[in-house]
């Protein structure tokens, strides 16, 4: 055996002795990650169970599938980071289309708010428990999730919000205030 397939052993060891007890199911992944498969409802446990027990100290990405037509629709996935053992692991879950929404974590690392944040801008995934839960890179108002699938390639109503917004601005503007005096 080389020594990354040593190491992917050893961490795959370390994972499942923090996971004990705990519903997942690992994945063969072709980059050799270990990767684990969990139900919406175990967020949390993982989580805890991978930062405590296991030593993941970094979150390194949230980020989200749209796997439409099929049922359920997304899924999330999250990448960690052991500083102390150097090595990865990444955790996916599967959730539904309807009103999407998975537990937050950033109560386990706050530097994941903007991660979860990116994901709900784009895809529309409610992170239960999140505080700061907005629009991250799209303008507020807008009603609609870009990496979604079925959103059209042409993009929607590019104009009007630029407009609104526009309008807004000129009823804000000092100038405005002084030349209708």
């Amino acid at each position: 055996m080389n020594t990354v397939g040593l190491t992917v052993g050893l961490t795959a060891e370390r994972i499942a002795s923090a996971l004990g007890g705990i519903a997942h199911e690992s994945m063969t992944m072709r980059d050799g990650c270990p990767s684990y498969r969990i139900a919406p409802e175990q967020v949390i446990a993982v989580m805890t169970a991978l930062r405590d027990r296991a030593g993941f100290d970094t979150n390194v990405f949230v980020t989200a599938i749209d796997r439409f037509p099929e049922e359920p629709r997304f899924t999330v996935a999250w990448a960690f980071l052991s500083t102390t053992h150097n090595d990865r692991v990444r955790v996916y879950t599967r959730i539904p289309g309807e009103n999407p929404a998975v537990a937050t974590i950033t109560g386990l690392w706050p530097g994941t708010a903007y991660s979860e944040r990116e994901c709900f801008d784009m895809f529309g995934i409610d992170f239960v428990g999140h505080t700061g839960l907005k629009r991250l890179l799209m303008p507020d108002g807008y009603d609609h999730f870009p990496l979604r699938k079925d959103f059209p390639h042409q993009g929607i109503e590019p104009d009007r919000l630029y407009r609104e917004w526009d309008q807004r601005r000129r009823d804000r503007s000092p100038l405005r205030s002084e030349s209708q005096a």
